[in-house]
């Protein structure tokens, strides 16, 4: 036995007619730890959850989920986890109280502690005032929450969470992190979440992997992977998109040129205080801009220097002034 809650070597998921879904991926998590699987659609995040959780066989490779091998002892896994897949299985005729009651009873939760774990659920997850409404006139914030409660009936030891807050509205969003959090905090429990949104896997997650590709491109936390970018980036958008060469020649004076999805952008050599020269030199140059914008490193600048674009959900592009 080892202190990893899940252990991935050489996984591979590789369909007849397609390309290598998932390609020869490894990593660990530790018990207790909130990992984040970053990366667009079509990465392979998906697939890779759906493997560790038994609903789909590796090509190739192996993972440990909760000590157990997740082709061999499927059934052991199965007890030990808990998962909130894109697609929430729910009855729309069925309450909510209702959908927890049924969970437990097929989890072999002993009847006389059904009723007080769904109420535990339903208050943790603030749905006890519609506890009693059918699921049909849920809102898609209401739905993801009560998803959450049903991979937690039965206390998991690892929470698979693919995508949970897609779609859902900023305080939806904002209630889901913070029993994200609480679970790995205070209860232990080994979160595995997938997103596409950047600030998700920033604000929650003690590690990162990033996947592109089907492939992990970087892996380490936040902070150490913003780090490996290191310097703040200046991007520009000539008022004359012609003007392209001249903006990059100016600006090459001033740092190393990265790729931008939008105009021309250098990770500047001497950090803030090169943004006034920039100004400087390209009025000097008469070279009208239409837009100029300064940001510090992000999860979006490591995915953007490891693949050569940017990643969805990583928001429009630079404003003028500085983000973190």
């Amino acid at each position: 036995m080892t202190d990893y809650a899940i252990e991935v070597e050489g996984l591979v998921r590789e369909y007849k007619k397609g390309p290598r879904a998932v390609d020869g991926i490894s990593l660990t998590v530790e018990a207790g730890e909130i990992y984040g699987f970053l990366g667009p659609n079509g990465a392979g995040k998906s697939t890779t959850v759906h493997m560790l959780t038994t609903l789909l066989p590796p090509s190739s490779g192996t993972a440990r989920v909760a000590g157990h091998d997740v082709v061999r002892e499927g059934p052991a896994v199965r007890r030990q986890i808990g998962a909130a897949l894109q697609e929430a299985a729910l009855d729309g005729m069925l309450t909510g109280r209702e959908h927890l009651r049924l969970q437990a009873a097929l989890q072999a939760i002993p009847r006389g502690e059904r009723k007080a774990r769904a109420e535990e659920l339903l208050e943790r997850v603030g749905l006890i005032e519609a506890a009693d409404r059918r699921i049909r006139g849920y809102s898609g914030g209401m739905k993801r929450r009560l998803d959450l409660a049903l991979a937690l009936v039965h206390r998991p030891r690892v929470l698979f969470l693919d995508e949970p807050t897609t779609g859902l509205d900023v305080q939806s969003r904002s209630a889901l992190w913070e029993e994200v959090h609480r679970l790995a905090k205070d209860e232990g429990v080994t979160v595995f979440l997938t997103t596409q949104y950047l600030e998700e896997a920033d604000v929650l997650a003690d590690r990162v992997g990033i996947i592109d590709h089907g492939t992990i491109v970087a892996e380490g936390t936040p902070a150490a992977l913003k780090a490996e970018v290191g310097r703040p980036t200046v991007e520009v958008i000539p008022a004359d998109r012609g003007e392209d060469g001249r903006a990059a020649e100016l600006l090459s004076a001033f740092g190393e040129r990265i790729p931008s999805p939008k105009g021309v952008a250098v990770r500047l050599s001497a950090g803030e205080t090169d943004l006034a020269g920039v100004v400087r030199a390209f009025d000097a140059a008469g070279l009208k801009i239409e837009n100029l914008g300064l940001h510090q490193p992000s999860l979006d600048d490591v995915f953007l220097a490891k693949t050569g674009r940017s990643l969805e959900g990583s928001g429009d592009g630079l404003e003028m002034g500085t983000s973190q």
